[in-house]
């Protein structure tokens, strides 16, 4: 599925301009979870993935006990020499984890 067609059907709509680059930022919607389930898997179980790793490293809290974990960042989320140990994936994950908690 190409992103023009995730755009027209409701699934990916624009949610901003990357400050670096100029280009332009979609996020997912819930829509997504229609219109093509199988990338809606990929992207919540890469999603999970970070996010544990983010713990495992102490870049985050959060109790993965819970049902709906709460997730807070730590002082490590801010530090650049952690941050650089990190894959283009995960560094934009965690960027993107700051931007929603920060706003």
């Amino acid at each position: 599925m190409e992103i023009e067609d995730l755009i027209l059907n409701g699934a990916l709509e624009p949610a901003g301009i990357d400050s670096e680059t100029g280009e332009m930022l979609y996020t997912f919607t819930d829509k997504l979870k229609e219109v093509s389930p199988i990338l809606y898997r990929e992207v919540n179980n890469m999603f999970t993935s970070h996010v544990m790793k983010f713990w495992e490293l102490g870049i985050v809290n959060m109790d993965i006990m819970s049902e709906n974990p709460i997730v807070t960042l730590t002082e490590k989320s801010f530090d650049e020499s952690i941050i650089n140990t990190l894959n283009e994936d995960e560094a934009y994950t965690l960027n993107e984890i700051k931007r929603n908690l920060l706003r």
